[in-house]
């Protein structure tokens, strides 16, 4: 079922590609129009804007994971959680 359902969907990407590569919407193919409009001023523009405002979270971001990682190799590793006392015991199945 997992072999059926992997080509099925590999057969609709490889369609898609396709399609989008070679059959023409208006003047160009869809790939042509998204790649105009990723060329476009306007989308370079909100492009550098995005970049700019999010700079100082996305370096937050990094030297928290920095931080997380350098934490990490001095930590012991994380033991299991200690069974409760008032814990009920799971039921056998058959």
């Amino acid at each position: 079922m997992g072999l059926i359902r992997s080509l099925l969907s590999l057969s609709i990407l490889a369609l898609f590609i396709v399609v989008g590569a070679t059959v023409p919407v208006g003047d160009r193919t869809l790939f042509g129009h998204v790649s105009n409009i990723w060329a476009a001023d306007e989308t370079q523009e909100l492009v550098d804007g995005v970049k700019e405002s999010s700079g100082p979270l996305v370096d937050r971001v990094k030297r928290g994971v920095q931080a997380g990682l350098a934490d990490d190799s001095d930590a012991e590793p994380i033991a299991a959680e200690p069974e409760r006392e008032d814990a009920q015991p799971l039921p056998e199945q058959p």
